[in-house]
C-alpha cells in the first residue's frame, strides 16, 4: 500500500470510528478533516492558531490544528508512520522534531524557506527549520544571593557546594532540551556527572513557572529555566518574578543554550505543496511578526525581523554552537532515568 493510500485509509477510518484520537485543543476531540491542512502542534496554542488563521486569510487554504506536548506528539507521529494525518509538525523544542526526523518521516524543507531564517537556525540535514527560539537562563533572587556569588557556568551546579541551593523542572520537555544541548556540546560523561549532581542536590519543581515562583519566594536562591516565562510575568503584575532577576551565562556555556522551536513537513503528506506554503508563511516576515507581537516573548528567527524589544538581542546571547540535528531526546531520557531523575 502506498503512503498516500494508507494515509487516506487511516483518515477515513478515523472519521468513521466512534473512538477518535486524543484531544485537539481546549478539550475538543481531534477528528481530522481530510480537506484541511493538518497541523500537529506542540507550540504555544495562541501562536499556532494565529499563524493558522493568518495563513488561511492570505492563501484561502483551510487548516486544522491538533495540539499536544512535544515528546508525546513526536512519538505519536512516529507511531502513525506514513499513515499519519499530519501534514505539518510544529514543536516547542527541536528534540521532538529529531525523533520524527530519525524515523525518516520528514520531507526536505524548501531552500527558500530555510533562507528566510537566520544562519544556524536550521539543521544540517535541511529536513526542518526553526520557527522560534528560546534561551536558557539562570533566575536568581538578589535577597538570597548576590550577583558575584552566582555560578560562572551552569555546569558548576553539579558541585556539592550547590546542593539544596538550586531548582529546576527536569520532568518537562523544556529542561530535557537543555540537557540535550549539554549532551551534544559536552558529551555523555560530563552530562551524566551533571545529572548525578542534579539528582543529589537540586530541588525539583513541576515546570518552569513553578521554578520561577520558588526562586521568587526564596525557597531556593537560583533556578534554571527558559527566559520567556520571566519576561511574560514582568510584562504583567510580576507576581511570580518581582523579587528576581535573570542571569545570562553567555561564553558558549551549556547554560546559554538556545533551543529552537521547529517546523517540518511530513513526507507522507498528500498536501505537500500546501504544507511547504504554510512553513514558508510561518518563517516569512508576516509569520515572524505575528510571533514577535504575540506576547509569547519567544525570539523571532526570521531574517530582519525584530523580537519583542524587552528581550536582549538573540545574536548577543553567545550560545554554544550545537547543530540541532544532533539533539537526542531519547538518549537524554535514558540518562535521566539512569540517574534516578525520571
Amino acid at each position: 500500500m502506498s503512503p498516500t493510500l494508507s494515509r487516506r485509509t487511516l483518515l477515513a477510518g478515523l472519521l468513521a470510528s466512534p473512538f477518535v484520537l486524543n484531544a485537539c485543543s481546549k478539550g475538543e476531540e481531534y477528528v481530522p478533516d481530510p480537506e484541511k491542512l493538518q497541523i500537529y502542534s506542540s507550540q504555544h496554542q495562541n501562536v499556532t492558531e494565529a499563524w493558522a488563521k493568518a495563513f488561511t486569510e492570505a492563501t484561502g487554504i483551510e487548516t486544522q490544528v491538533r495540539a499536544g506536548k512535544d515528546s508525546s506528539m513526536g512519538h505519536q507521529i512516529v507511531q502513525e508512520g506514513d499513515a499519519s494525518p499530519a501534514d505539518v509538525f510544529l514543536t516547542e523544542n527541536s528534540p521532538a522534531m529529531t525523533v520524527v526526523e530519525r524515523a525518516g518521516l520528514l520531507a526536505p524543507v524548501d531552500e527558500a524557506t530555510i533562507g528566510q531564517v537566520r544562519e544556524g537556525m536550521a539543521p544540517s540535514s535541511g529536513l526542518w527549520t526553526a520557527i522560534a527560539a528560546r534561551s536558557t537562563v539562570l533566575i536568581y533572587n538578589p535577597s538570597k544571593i548576590t550577583e558575584a556569588e552566582l555560578p560562572q557556568s551552569m555546569m558548576d551546579l553539579a558541585d556539592p557546594a550547590w546542593d539544596g541551593r538550586w531548582g529546576c523542572a527536569p520532568g518537562g520537555a523544556d529542561f530535557q532540551a537543555i540537557v540535550a544541548g549539554m549532551l551534544a556540546d559536552r558529551g555523555e560523561a560530563e552530562t551524566t556527572a551533571w545529572l548525578e549532581g542534579l539528582e543529589r542536590g537540586a530541588t525539583v519543581y513541576q515546570n518552569n513557572i513553578a521554578t520561577m515562583k520558588a526562586v521568587n519566594a526564596g525557597e531556593v536562591p537560583v533556578g534554571i529555566m527558559y527566559h520567556y516565562y520571566w519576561y511574560r510575568d514582568q510584562a504583567g503584575d510580576k507576581a511570580g518574578s518581582g523579587n528576581t532577576q535573570l542571569h545570562y551565562f553567555g561564553n558558549q556555556d551549556p547554560g546559554a543554550f538556545v533551543s529552537l522551536s521547529a517546523g517540518g513537513v511530513l513526507a507522507g503528506s498528500d498536501k505537500a505543496e500546501q504544507a511547504q506554503q504554510f512553513l514558508a508563511f510561518v518563517t516569512g516576515p508576516e509569520g515572524q511578526e505575528i510571533l514577535a507581537t504575540s506576547k509569547s516573548m519567544e525570539y523571532a528567527v526570521g531574517v530582519d525581523v525584530e523580537s519583542d524589544p524587552a528581550l536582549p538581542p538573540l545574536d548577543g546571547l553567545d550560545a554554544p554552537p550545537v547543530d540541532p540535528f544532533t539533539l537526542n531526546s531519547d538518549q537524554v531520557t535514558d540518562l535521566m532515568t539512569d540517574a534516578g531523575i525520571l
